[in-house]
């Protein structure tokens, strides 16, 4: 007698119709935890839970409902959880849920301040130190958001022309930038302390992954074993090796944002700033 091979779980079938879509690594996170609050909102007096087949536009329509109305999200961040859902009755289940009407979330009555002085920058910057004062450097004289900079890769910066490129998250040029010359040299050195880093991988040998990194899957299969090339390695390499949990192999990939995050939000408590600061992360 033959068994029948158990189906994968749903929301373990919704990160691999992400994984196949070439969605990021955050937004896959993203989208697979927004459907699990969905699911766990709509789940009954007994303790049981319905499945999201047995919904449709009215179960979404009360989820976002709650989340504007109790939980004062932001409409952008409505419109993330509506995504997500609708990602999952369209490319998961293959099913129309229906015509989704949103009530949106009342707009805050004040604008956070956020804006910061010249001088304040300066004192901003003056009270951090190490990578994470040359991150912030970047996002404010070169225009860049924190998770593009923290994906630069070597070949991105052309230090003859001032100049970095920029890639989308699916790791095509999206645009170029300038970078200010005060920032060439300890840019320069930062790549240096990333090449010690690349060489310590390829000697300690982790078999095919040594000194390789993460490559969007256009750029791998466009540019085979560029993974292991000098050119792609990341500019901000992390200080430890992890695995990665798409594919399972352990190798170096960039800075985390919660660094530079928390060190900026310490520099401007330590410089007398009272204003709500945060480094930008759209993309990660």
């Amino acid at each position: 007698m033959t068994t029948q091979p158990e189906q994968p779980k749903l929301l373990d079938q919704a990160r691999a119709a992400l994984r196949e879509k070439h969605y990021s690594i955050h937004t896959e996170h993203t989208y697979v935890d927004w459907m699990r609050r969905f699911i766990l909102f709509h789940k009954t007096e007994q303790g049981s839970f319905r499945h999201p087949r047995e919904m449709g536009a009215a179960e979404i329509e009360a989820f976002l409902t709650h989340l504007a109305v109790d939980r004062r999200i932001a409409a952008s961040t409505q419109q993330q959880a509506l995504s997500a859902l609708l990602f999952l009755y369209h490319q998961v289940l293959d099913q129309d849920p229906g015509a989704v009407v949103m009530l949106r979330p009342k707009p805050p009555d004040y604008q956070p301040a956020s804006v910061l002085t010249r001088e304040q920058v300066r004192q901003l910057i003056t009270a951090l130190s190490g990578v994470n004062r040359l991150v912030v450097q970047l996002l404010y004289g070169a225009g860049l958001r924190l998770i593009e900079c923290l994906r630069l890769r070597v070949g991105d910066v052309d230090f003859d022309l001032c100049q970095i490129v920029v890639r989308d998250e699916k790791g095509r040029p999206d645009h170029v930038t300038m970078l200010p010359q005060s920032l060439v040299a300890p840019l320069r050195e930062q790549i240096e302390r990333a090449a010690a880093l690349h060489r310590l991988d390829l000697s300690e040998g982790l078999g095919a992954a040594a000194g390789a990194v993460y490559l969007p899957p256009a750029i791998e299969k466009e540019h085979p074993g560029a993974h292991r090339q000098w050119r792609w390695q990341y500019i901000f390499p992390a200080h430890k090796r992890s695995l990665d949990p798409r594919s399972g192999v352990t190798r170096r990939h960039h800075l985390g944002p919660s660094g530079p995050q928390k060190a900026v939000r310490q520099a401007a408590r330590s410089s007398g700033i009272h204003k709500q600061i945060n480094c930008w992360v759209t993309g990660t």
